[in-house]
């Protein structure tokens, strides 16, 4: 493992550019450096007492309060003092000046705002949950105010991913475009394209950050901090470090970092619908994949926080929790379990490159626990491996209502030979056993998974075992790629990206021309049954007279906006509105989303007990 030593660098080591003075460790200024100054905060040089200091009485009392901290600045001989050190000083004095004076209560307030933020995100639900965590902590800084166009920000996020070529290829156009709204400020404010009342301080953020963070910082001073997915807790003072001429960076990864305690800011605020980060990092070490370099090893949150913040959801209106991970179902509490969780074992012909040493509760406990304490709230989960899906997890998706029947399964490809060389830990008939496992517990699952087409070395027969896995399975989606070569991977270190850009394309095409004609008919056999809909707001094609929202199976379904009565609440005749369940006869089906007759407004608990009934079942 020492070739992945930065993973086990404390959160806290960030670099400060103080190099000189920790050379010279006479230098007079020395004793006065913060302890973040040094490479690892847990072992720092003694510091030898200053000299006897000024006496306080002889101090203007205006400059008490910030000498206080720093007393030995009063008496530390240093004919050139840093710059930046009596920056500090200077804002510190005027801090203290600014207190003795009457405030005004609303102008106080006013000026806590540090700055306007503008956020973008690229990538997975995993960013867009990290950008809620951001927001979260710079709120608590003091950066209260979010905008929605950069020309109007003083701090401006953009949060990355380094999964594929292309994603990466937006984000330097984006930062392009950035970089002249911070170059041209002046101009742009004088002809109005502009609004910021100060040049913007460039953030990027996440995946990208950590993998291409030199580079980022050395492109013609375009971006001011770079900051790993683990290290946002140090934003506020990186962009301060931004005000003393230097450049922030913090993209140390972590082995303990959850965010477990932080409450994130929702993105929309007022959406029926959630993300919540249950676990981060992943141990497969697939060939082709980045991310168990930008985001680290495996590490989960606590039941009792993930059920503290879905709890927090609820009161706030939310219907439905996506729980998400990078390796979701590979979710493993340790902190409250000394005992392991109900079932350790992986699925049936799978294996792990990584073993598990401290074995607790399980994404099956985490599951059964959430689904029993809210009820009436919808459960889905992404993205998962494989590899985790158990027995009693099958069983408890089959026997709870509120857990979706909705599975993300990615199988990456087809072929056996190509699975071992991208280092998945089953081939193409554990795949399909799963498969048949899982639609013989859970009959009306919604299946989708992941493919790359073009890996190193594929050969046309290898890409037709591709197409003939998406054909026998079906899928009602899935996410295709040709793939990109990424640094640091076990591929780029040990293959040939050898497959020509213009036969991935024609591999692409083929593959979605396959997935085409078989995911037409899991929409078609829904035509007449009655689904449960969680109404997500008015439908954009027709905005005025529909609403939309998803069925259990993650089907989009639309209907028209009438007035309707409650299965058994009596508060009489009503529209639904976002948050309503509601039941839908479906009637057409598109092959990419459904249509149908709106019969009326339910409950989640209501509508299953309804259908156990029917159906002579008993409802759990």
């Amino acid at each position: 493992m020492a070739s992945f030593s930065p993973l086990y660098q404390p959160r806290s080591a960030v670099r400060i550019n103080f190099s000189s003075l920790r050379r010279c460790r006479c230098h007079p200024l020395y004793s006065l450096l913060p302890t973040s100054a040094f490479s690892n905060p847990y072992h720092r040089p003694p510091i030898s007492p200053p000299p006897p200091p000024t006496p306080r009485s002889s101090l203007n009392p205006l400059f008490l309060r910030c000498l206080s901290p720093v007393s030995s600045i009063a008496s530390v001989p240093s004919p050139n003092p840093s710059p930046s050190l009596f920056r500090r000083f200077a804002r510190c004095a005027a801090t203290a000046v600014a207190s003795e004076a009457p405030q005004d209560p609303v102008s106080t307030s006013e000026n806590n705002d540090k700055g306007r933020i503008y956020h973008e995100t690229y990538g997975c639900q995993m960013n867009v949950n990290d950008m809620e965590i951001v927001l979260s902590i710079m709120k608590n800084a003091g950066y209260v105010e979010v905008v929605k166009e950069p020309e109007n920000a003083e701090v401006i996020f953009i949060n990355t991913c380094a999964i594929r070529d292309n994603a990466e290829q937006k984000v330097w156009q984006r930062l392009n475009y950035f970089w002249f709204l911070k170059r041209e400020w002046k101009t742009n404010v004088s002809v109005g394209r502009s609004q910021s009342l100060r040049p913007p301080k460039i953030v990027v953020l996440g995946c990208m950050a950590e993998r291409l963070k030199d580079k980022i910082l050395d492109a013609d001073k375009m971006v001011d901090v770079v900051c790993g997915p683990d290290a946002y807790r140090d934003l506020p003072r990186l962009l301060e470090e931004v005000d003393y001429g230097q450049k922030g960076i913090n993209t140390l990864l972590s082995l303990e970092e959850t965010y477990a305690d932080i409450s994130p800011v929702r993105i929309p605020s007022n959406s029926v619908t959630a993300f919540v980060s249950i676990m981060r990092g992943c141990n497969n070490m697939c060939s082709f994949c980045i991310v168990p370099f930008t985001r680290g090893r495996e590490r989960s949150r606590p039941v009792s926080s993930i059920v503290r913040e879905v709890g927090e959801l609820w009161k706030e209106g939310v219907k439905e929790v996506t729980l998400l991970g990078q390796n979701v179902n590979s979710y493993n509490d340790t902190s409250e379990a000394k005992e392991p969780g109900s079932n350790w074992r992986l699925s049936e012909g799978f294996s792990s490159v990584c073993k598990v040493k401290n074995m607790g509760l399980r994404f099956s406990d985490l599951l059964n626990r959430l689904s029993l304490e809210f009820p009436e709230m919808r459960f889905r989960f992404t993205s998962p491996h494989p590899k985790d899906f158990p027995d009693d997890l099958l069983f408890l998706m089959r026997d709870r209502y509120n857990i979706c029947k909705n599975i993300h399964l990615p199988a990456q490809t087809g072929s056996t030979s190509v699975l071992e060389r991208m280092r998945r830990g089953y081939t193409r008939e554990a795949y399909m056993d799963l498969v048949r496992k899982i639609r013989d517990i859970v009959p009306d699952v919604g299946l989708s998974s992941d493919f790359i087409c073009g890996f190193c070395g594929e050969t046309e027969e290898e890409h037709a075992d591709t197409l003939s896995l998406v054909r026998a399975v079906g899928y009602d989606m899935a996410y295709m790629f040709a793939y990109s070569m990424r640094e640091r991977t076990h591929a780029h270190r040990n293959y040939i990206d050898d497959v020509p850009d213009s036969v991935k394309q024609r591999r692409l095409t083929e593959l979605i021309d396959a997935f085409r004609e078989s995911t037409g008919q899991f929409y078609d056999s829904q035509v007449g049954t009655v689904q449960l809909v969680l109404v997500e707001g008015p439908n954009k094609r027709a905005p005025e007279t529909e609403l939309i929202g998803r069925s259990d199976r993650g089907h989009k379904v639309s209907f028209l906006n009438v007035p309707l009565l409650h299965t058994v609440e009596a508060d009489g005749m009503r529209n639904p509105e976002a948050g309503d369940y509601v039941e839908v006869r479906i009637l057409k089906s598109t092959r990419a989303s459904l249509s149908g007759e709106v019969l009326a407004r339910t409950s989640l608990s209501m509508f299953y007990e309804k259908t156990f009934v029917s159906s002579g079942a008993t409802a759990r």
